[in-house]
């Protein structure tokens, strides 16, 4: 049986990002991924924006690895020539009644650290983004996109040239307690790994693997929903040159427009949770997504609408449910010391890639003692 130092399971943007800081100071690292290549899941199938981190609650990991994040992400961006663009956003009060309470999220957010903020009239709104339709708006200057296949391309790289394998065709379907560590089963081949340190960031499948590990979710508050968004996009130039957001009332952010490298406009994503995995766009949909981006921006053409892409995002509420932050969790208070669980990491979780990877450095640096 192969012994491995440090077993990551997951090669989305999350996996990778632990593998290639990890490499930076550990040897004998594998990763685990299930697919047959990197980030084949919540990876790629999102708006991959780069959050200022305007709505997330104080003290939460969300807010702040979205901070710290977001800097760091462009600096690599820069040092790496990883295609970006800092476009800005532009958060919408469509109504009056709406007014208040931009005004409260526009002071929450400057009070938790969002920087460069300002709010619109809705003559300022109107000079930067014509065709938006609204009374105010919150203008975020932070907020950009960012090609999300580049960065993982250029952390599995990075990684792989520190020496981490990346084993695709590899799903996971036994991890053992031992005294010293996990047996790690593979499904293919039935073959078997000892490994010293598991890091679970298995996106979709988080919670599974927690499970193999005799982990009890439901009593843990582990077990993941699934919510299925669906895209459609422009077919026409886009009137806009900015992210343009509603005015959010739940914890979901509502059908916003978003802008990708090329400049195409997509409509998305809406929510709907769901028990199984299917990708295909719900093409009855295109009223429900019109009349949501009419809303917004002034002129659009129905017709225009063409079914672009769905995402499935691994929740921990459910629907109804408040607020849940990221699990990020050292499991040695359930007797599974050198288990790494990180558990519900949707949006921000792109932001966050490079600020999680260190924060489960330093969760690895405490269990080797390093």
């Amino acid at each position: 049986m192969d012994e491995i130092k440090i077993t990551i399971i997951g090669a989305g943007i999350i996996g990778l990002s632990i593998a290639a800081e990890l490499s930076k100071n550990h040897q004998d690292i594998v990763v685990l991924e299930k697919n047959t290549s990197f980030g084949q899941e919540t990876s790629s199938r999102n708006s991959e924006v780069i959050h200022a981190g305007l709505y997330y609650p104080p003290d939460s990991l969300k807010l702040k690895l979205c901070l710290e994040g977001a800097d760091q992400l462009y600096a690599l961006c820069q040092e790496a020539s990883i295609p970006f663009r800092q476009l800005g956003k532009i958060i919408v009060a469509q109504e009056a009644s709406e007014l208040f309470a931009l005004e409260e999220l526009f002071k929450k957010a400057q009070s938790y650290g969002a920087k460069d903020l300002t709010i619109l009239d809705q003559k300022e709104m109107a000079r930067l983004e014509p065709q938006v339709l609204g009374l105010a708006g919150i203008y975020s200057p932070r907020t950009g996109i960012i090609d999300t296949h580049a960065l993982m391309k250029h952390l599995a790289r990075s990684a792989q040239s520190r020496g981490v394998d990346l084993v695709y065709c590899s799903q996971v379907n036994l991890l053992q307690k031992e005294s010293s560590g996990f047996i790690v089963g593979i499904q293919q081949d039935d073959y078997r790994i000892r490994s010293r340190l598991v890091i679970n960031c298995a996106g979709l499948y988080a919670d599974q693997i927690a499970s193999l590990a005799g982990i009890d979710i439901d009593q843990q508050g582990y077990r993941l929903h699934l919510c299925k968004g669906d895209y459609f996009s422009y077919a026409k130039p886009s009137p806009v040159s900015r992210l343009i957001y509603p005015l959010p009332h739940t914890h979901y952010l509502g059908v916003h427009a978003t802008l990708d490298l090329g400049s195409r406009l997509r409509f998305g994503p809406d929510a709907e949770y769901t028990s199984q995995i299917d990708y295909r766009v719900a093409t009855d949909k295109v009223d429900k997504f019109y009349q949501a981006a009419r809303k917004l921006i002034n002129h659009l053409e129905k017709e225009a609408l063409v079914p672009d892409m769905a995402g499935i995002r691994p929740k921990l509420q459910g629907p109804g449910d408040s607020f849940r932050d990221f699990i990020i969790r050292e499991e040695s208070a359930l007797g599974l010391d050198g288990l790494i669980n990180l558990i519900g990491i949707e949006s921000p979780g792109l932001t966050c890639c490079l600020a999680i990877a260190r924060m489960v450095a330093g969760l690895v640096a405490e269990i080797l003692n390093d």
